[in-house]
């Protein structure tokens, strides 16, 4: 298997990596479907049931002592937030299994991530920004950073339709899609 060198400068070091474009691909690929099922299930499960909302976890499971507890009961009880949650999951993981909208749709799912992220907080910076598992990083910072590269290596162009969409003449004379594709 051929084996390429990626030099290029990180924090102000030079960095130098050996990798092999197949494995990149296959786990790229692998990460992109995974990430979009787990984004995709909890959106439709929740779209699927007449009775969900994001009212009662943002009135009563927001953790004691969250900075933003004002916010979240603001927001309890909207349907647009609802509508947010329940299609914005559903979509955004649609998207990354098919592999199209990626860098588009991985943005949003970060951004989803970080409120996430935001509604788990049991204390603001005084308190070190304590999680219920730990301080600063839980899942939705992982899951956060992994959209983040799915969207940075643009890997919806690994057997995704970003591939086939990038070569239509229609992009070819929009290239600015190519940020919204990859």
């Amino acid at each position: 298997m051929t084996t390429h060198v990626l030099t290029g400068k990180l924090f102000g070091r030079e960095v130098e990596a050996e990798y092999s474009f197949t494995w990149i691909a296959y786990a790229l690929f692998g990460l992109r479907i995974v990430m979009g099922w787990v984004l995709f299930q909890a959106g439709i499960v929740k779209l699927l049931d007449p009775e969900w909302t994001a009212a009662g976890f943002l009135q009563y499971a927001i953790p004691e002592g969250n900075p933003f507890i004002p916010l979240w009961n603001t927001l309890a009880g909207s349907p647009v937030i609802d509508g947010l949650v329940q299609w914005g999951l559903t979509l955004t993981g649609l998207a990354l299994i098919l592999g199209v909208l990626v860098r588009w749709s991985a943005f949003w799912a970060v951004v989803m991530m970080l409120f996430f992220w935001a509604a788990s907080l049991t204390g603001g910076l005084a308190q070190g920004l304590p999680l219920e598992h730990g301080w600063v990083v839980d899942d939705h910072i992982g899951y956060a950073l992994l959209l983040f590269g799915l969207g940075a290596f643009g890997a919806g162009r690994i057997l995704g339709l970003d591939a086939i969409i990038e070569r239509t003449e229609f992009v070819k004379r929009h290239a600015w899609l190519r940020y919204l594709l990859g």
